[in-house]
This record gives C-alpha cells, sequence and structure tokens, in this order.
C-alpha cells in the first residue's frame, strides 16, 4: 500500500467520524525446540534483541468502497435498514432522487414529513423553495437547468422524530451510505444545505452562518455551504434568502459555466 492509499483511506475513516484505527496482532506460534548441541562443540550464543523482536504484521483495511459500487448496490445493501434507532417511526427510506450522472449533488440534513411519506427528498414547502432556488437562478444566470437534471439527498435516509437534529451516532451510521452515493455519482461540486449537512460533509464544526459562501472539500471534490430551504421560509430572514441565492449562483457557475 504506497503513501496516496494509505491517505485515501485515513481520510475515508475520518469522513465516518471514526478517530481510531485498532490492528490486531497476528497469531504467532511457538518455535520448535532446537535441538542440542553435540557434546564437542560450543553451545551457540544467545539470541541478539534484533533477532528476538518480530516484525510488525501489515495493516490491512478494509475497501473504501465496494468494487464495482453503484446505486442499486447501495440501495440493495440500505435494505430495511434497522441499523439505528431512526428506523422506528419512519414511513419510507429516503434514498435520493435526480439524475445520478449529474456534476452537481445537493445534500440536505433529513427527510421530513412529506418527504418520509413519499420517500423523496425535498417535496414539502423547503423542497418547493429549493426547486424555485435551483431553476430560477439558473433561468436568470442563462443555464438550461431543471431540477431533474440535479442530485439530491440527505445525510440521514430516514425521517427524524418531529424533524428533530440527527444526532451524531445516527449521522455515522447513515453517513457510510451519503459517501458511497457521493462516490459513485462523482460530481464535480457538492451544495450543502444546513449545518448539519455542512458538518457531516466536511467534518468542521462551524456554525452555517459562518461556512456559507465558502468553498470546502469532501475528499477532493469542492464543496459549497449554504443555508437550509427552511431557514430561509421563515419570515425574518430576507438577508439570508439573498445570500443564499448568491450561494447558489456562485456554485453553478463553477459547475455549469
Amino acid at each position: 500500500m504506497n503513501a496516496d492509499d494509505l491517505r485515501r483511506y485515513l481520510e475515508f475513516y475520518q469522513d465516518l467520524g471514526i478517530k481510531t484505527l485498532y490492528r490486531k496482532a497476528a497469531a504467532t506460534r511457538e518455535p520448535a525446540p532446537a535441538p542440542p548441541p553435540p557434546v564437542s562443540e560450543k553451545p551457540a550464543p544467545p539470541p541478539t534483541r534484533a533477532a528476538k523482536t518480530m516484525e510488525a504484521p501489515p495493516l490491512i483495511l478494509p475497501s473504501l468502497e465496494p468494487a464495482g459500487d453503484s446505486m442499486l448496490k447501495i440501495i440493495e445493501d440500505i435494505g430495511d435498514c434497522k441499523r439505528c434507532r431512526l428506523h422506528q417511526g419512519r414511513n419510507k427510506i429516503v434514498f435520493g432522487v435526480g439524475n445520478e450522472k449529474s456534476p452537481l449533488v445537493f445534500v440536505g440534513e433529513g427527510p421530513g414529513a412529506d418527504e418520509d411519506a413519499q420517500g423523496i427528498p425535498f417535496v414539502g414547502r423547503a423542497g418547493q423553495l429549493l426547486t424555485q432556488m435551483i431553476e430560477g437562478t439558473a433561468k436568470r444566470e442563462g443555464m438550461d437547468l431543471q431540477r431533474a437534471d440535479i442530485y439530491i439527498c440527505n445525510v440521514v435516509k430516514c425521517r427524524p422524530p418531529e424533524n428533530r437534529n440527527p444526532e451524531p451516532d445516527e449521522m455515522e451510521i447513515c453517513g457510510q451510505f451519503l459517501f458511497r452515493q457521493l462516490a459513485v455519482i462523482k460530481p464535480k461540486a457538492i451544495c450543502a444545505l444546513g449545518g448539519i449537512a455542512a458538518r457531516a460533509v466536511t467534518g468542521r464544526k462551524d456554525g452555517v452562518t459562518r461556512m456559507r459562501g465558502h468553498w470546502f472539500q469532501w475528499r477532493d471534490i469542492p464543496v459549497m455551504v449554504t443555508y437550509h430551504p427552511s431557514f430561509l421560509l421563515r419570515g425574518y430572514n430576507s438577508s439570508a434568502k439573498r445570500e443564499a441565492w448568491e450561494d447558489l449562483k456562485k456554485v453553478l457557475h463553477f459547475v455549469y459555466d
């Protein structure tokens, strides 16, 4: 394993929130006793310290993604997921929607009530606003782009109770599927909607107000952070709406120009 491969492995596990890797020592067998030397010969000298030291076993890590991974394989692996507590109140798993070859992926935090009922991300009021933002901004910037041309998914695939924020362990468990989705699509850029998505994709703990409008990275893919559409629906956030539209304009030009 070369240095680049090791770096990719460590970045992958850091994305999942794993801070420590353990290596299991290889099983050893007692060496067979050496036959005693003939009486006429001098006994062999005791082994040196270097000879007593056993070479550390190589560090073997699982693959970053399954070989030949695909969206269908990810869906099959999720199955009727019961890996965390979020499955207890869900109606449908909300996997993702849109063009699986899109150069741009939007990532939200988790499904709401409408999404849980239909199994499609961003179909409620926040989703309708996101559609307006994508298509309206694209039209004003002279781009022939519809929401269906873009891929949209969430950090967690099941609705958190009462639309609460996903817990860290829920994000870690479900994050493996999000990261596989991004690895399969290999977009030119990712747009993280809101603080939860921004922290999950970038690994940073800064608030969304501080991060929005700036570029970060997931592996080698640029990540733009902006406000979640549900935040923009609140009447007192008129300035945030203008900022979100500017963020979206920036990412659209980066991807499609």
